[in-house]
């Protein structure tokens, strides 16, 4: 695109405070679900706790937004970060269920505060010209916090999982320290107006009964599936493929140094591969997803978005295919699972950034934040169960194919939703 805007400093600054939160997040949530199995419980408490953290991270931006645009998105960043660090370490003193899930909702209470704010700055300080750019960039340092974090945290839970705790503690303390000397609140209008307000704002939004049907299809149809692949494809590998193989499947490539970083030798002295090192789309997207912006900026938002949706379908069959054939089968099934996400994640938030004017930014992205806390909550507590009742009859792939399923229907039913409602109109600015 010609004549495209420079980002402003504060884009950056954002950017890498984005990529330090992500680290201390994705590794803590990763390995999670492995480290309840360590700890002894079941797959039905896991589900029960990832339902909720998720349901938290996801819905309370809808009041952290409102926040933002009131006081201003560095105040409360730096109150997220307060919130934020305390509750990580909690994790290493405590190990009972109620503790443990009590724990992860304080982590997701302040993942919930910031969630919206550095969209929302990416809103702001982008416009016409370089808007898809924009979040294809954001995106992409998505995912690379995404990736070191399961990496580093996996090889440090192999010697101790309060390493792996201590190691995110540190990148929210990082984070404090760069939007305390370096971030400069970005120009736009920040509204004098009260809470009760703001509240009204979001009644507002709501009453829009096209837009609130649309929310909660996403969440139930795009959302659901999401966070059920990063719910269990990392139990899923770590647990039900041959990761001694996969080892040798790496290492036969890259060599015994590089493949050394997603590994671990067990109590036996057999090389195996972290289940949640590799178990994430991370990796690829911090490689590919600038492109696939510049592809999809050419096209229309809703039918790039069910594309995405599709690729995401046919990387779920992918993944269930590679416990009954080759192992490193995950790495397609992984793969295609993150083209549709780099299609359709980035695609579906600058959408909804873009309904909504310019100051209530991050209004709109709190209220997009509920769909994604109504897929997370339904996700730990249908998609963990049910993969522990495939579990029980030793077919764990058949989780995979339900999936697929799962979005093929969320294809036909935006596609006639688009098709009766009609689509939601961008603004110019």
């Amino acid at each position: 695109m010609k004549n495209r805007t420079v980002f402003p400093p504060v884009f950056w600054v954002a950017n890498s405070i984005e990529v330090l939160e992500r680290f201390a997040y994705y590794g803590i949530y990763m390995g999670f679900g492995i480290y309840m199995e360590y700890l002894g419980y079941t797959k039905a408490q896991l589900g029960i706790v990832q339902s909720l953290f998720l349901l938290f991270s996801y819905t309370v931006p809808l009041i952290s937004g409102t926040f933002a645009d009131r006081f201003g998105f560095k105040k409360v960043l730096l109150i997220s970060y307060l919130a934020y660090l305390p509750s990580i370490l909690l994790l290493i003193l405590t190990k009972s269920f109620s503790g443990i899930a009590l724990t992860m909702l304080s982590i997701a209470l302040a993942a919930g505060i910031f969630k919206p704010l550095i969209s929302g700055t990416v809103r702001a300080v982008t416009d016409k010209t370089n808007k898809t750019l924009g979040f294809g960039i954001f995106y992409a340092m998505v995912n690379v916090g995404a990736s070191f974090g399961p990496i580093v945290a996996g090889k440090l839970r192999a010697i101790s999982w309060n390493y792996a705790f201590i190691v995110a503690a540190i990148g929210i303390g990082v984070m404090f320290l760069i939007t305390l000397f370096f971030y400069k609140e970005p120009q736009r209008e920040i509204e004098g107006t009260t809470l009760k307000q703001k509240f009204v704002d979001i009644g507002i939004v709501f009453s829009d009964m096209k837009f609130t049907f649309f929310i909660i299809i996403l969440g139930i149809f795009f959302w659901l599936p999401f966070w059920a692949f990063f719910n269990l494809v990392p139990v899923y590998i770590d647990r039900h493929i041959d990761t001694a193989l996969l080892y040798q499947n790496i290492k036969s490539i890259f060599g015994a140094g590089f493949t050394g970083i997603f590994s671990h030798v067990d109590d036996k002295g057999v090389w195996r591969i972290l289940g949640e090192t590799i178990s994430h789309t991370g990796y690829i997207i911090m490689i590919c997803q600038i492109f696939v912006s510049r592809w999809a900026e050419k096209f229309q938002a809703m039918p790039t978005f069910l594309f995405g949706l599709f690729m995401s379908a046919a990387g779920f069959i992918v993944l269930g295919i590679a416990k009954i054939g080759a192992p490193a089968l995950v790495f397609l099934g992984i793969l295609l699972f993150a083209i549709g996400e780099m299609v359709s994640s980035p695609r579906i938030q600058e959408y909804i950034t873009w309904i909504a004017p310019k100051e209530k930014a991050g209004l709109y992205m709190g209220s997009n934040f509920l769909a994604t806390g109504l897929g997370g909550a339904l996700s730990g507590v249908t998609y963990t169960t049910l993969f522990g009742y495939f579990n029980t009859i030793n077919h764990p792939e058949y989780i995979w194919y339900s999936l697929a399923a799962h979005l093929v229907i969320g294809i036909i039913v935006i596609y006639v939703f688009t098709r009766i409602l009609g689509e939601f109109t961008e603004l110019e600015a």
